[in-house]
């Protein structure tokens, strides 16, 4: 990326982005849900506010947050690793497509929903990438702990595709209409790569109750809703391709 120096502070070139100046730390660290794991980043020192600020997150490397803006904590989710009793194998290559979505779900936003009709997110806090790509990167990271396929992937990799899994997401959310539950639902539909044919579709819903009201009380419940939809999601289509 090309940048030029101004006296001690380093300009970037970016796209949204004409001056900037790079967070002077950055770390990760893991929260105290199982497989949770939650990123933030803090600025430089005060007295350099007056210039426009870039705030980085990432696990090796920066993203940007238009200038001026307070950092965001920034969440991601864990992927199972117990599948139950040992899972059925297959030589099969799957592709996971990227989940589709209403566009109030088709954000880094995290999101609370008080009654049917309406939904606010947390302020100061997102997840790691948008909810279908998060969802994505999971269900490829839960086939290849249960080991139960030859390969899996995301479109552009190369694979050789005998099936693909397509989802659609319902929910994936806190619910706080008569309480604290993290709420993760999304369809899925196996499909035959060779003659596009359906082979199987099921709902996956899952429901856990969080501890408080923080983000990160909601975060963790959402953690555990999304590896209870995984595992059975995984054993699921194991037991059919």
């Amino acid at each position: 990326m090309p940048w030029k120096r101004r006296g001690r502070l380093k300009v970037y070139k970016m796209i949204g982005v004409v001056r900037c100046r790079l967070a002077r730390q950055v770390y990760v660290g893991k929260g105290t849900a199982g497989g949770m794991v939650w990123l933030r980043t803090i600025a430089g020192a005060a007295r350099r506010s007056a210039a426009v600020a870039l705030v980085a997150v990432a696990v090796s490397g920066c993203a940007a947050i238009s200038g001026g803006s307070a950092p965001r904590d920034i969440y991601t989710l864990g992927a199972p690793r117990d599948f139950g009793a040992k899972p059925h194998r297959s030589n099969a290559q799957i592709l996971i497509a990227a989940p589709r979505t209403l566009a109030a779900l088709d954000t880094d936003n995290i999101a609370v929903v008080s009654d049917d009709i309406s939904m606010s997110y947390f302020g100061g806090s997102a997840w790691s990438d948008r909810v279908p790509r998060l969802l994505q990167s999971k269900i490829i990271e839960a086939f290849q702990n249960s080991g139960g396929v030859r390969a899996v992937g995301q479109p552009g990799e190369g694979l050789l595709i005998d099936y693909q899994i397509a989802t659609d997401i319902r929910a994936f959310q806190l619910a706080v209409d008569g309480g604290r539950v993290a709420r993760v639902e999304f369809s899925a539909k196996i499909i035959n790569d060779r003659n596009g044919k359906v082979l199987a579709s099921r709902t996956f819903q899952a429901d856990q109750r969080a501890s408080g009201d923080t983000v990160g009380d909601a975060v963790a419940a959402i953690n555990r809703a999304t590896d209870k939809c995984l595992v059975d999601l995984v054993n699921w289509t194991l037991g059919r391709i």
